[in-house]
């Protein structure tokens, strides 16, 4: 069952990524990746915030928002891709950027769920 649960998490949360990504990236022109990095942030807010519901969280639920929603949401491979691609491309303040930007929001966002979530619960 849990299996299954991942499965549904995961088939709402990759459309929701790509759909998101192009979104947030049509609003801006720059080759900087805003799109993969909002849906990164997100992703990581919720994730966050998941462990900070702890125990109250239920097994089956952490499985379908955690690593089915969550772990689809968000994208190392193309955080990296993209990454790659600006450096390839000659954008190297942009891919330093990247990976500065995207590390540390996405701990700050995790570390912002957890707080938010922990004092709720």
């Amino acid at each position: 069952m849990t299996l299954v649960l991942v499965f549904l998490g995961a088939a709402v949360g990759a459309p929701l990524r790509y759909l998101a990504d192009r979104a947030v990236q049509s609003r801006h022109d720059s080759v900087f990746p805003w799109g993969t990095l909002s849906v990164n942030v997100v992703g990581c807010l919720l994730l966050g915030g998941l462990l900070g519901a702890g125990a109250a969280l239920p097994g089956w639920l952490a499985a379908l928002l955690g690593a089915g929603l969550s772990g689809s949401l968000t994208t190392f491979s193309t955080f990296s891709y993209e990454t790659v691609r600006l450096a390839e491309g000659g954008a190297y303040f942009y891919a330093l950027a990247n990976i500065l930007v995207s590390v540390i929001a996405g701990i700050g966002a995790a570390l912002l769920g957890h707080a938010v979530i922990s004092a709720l619960v």
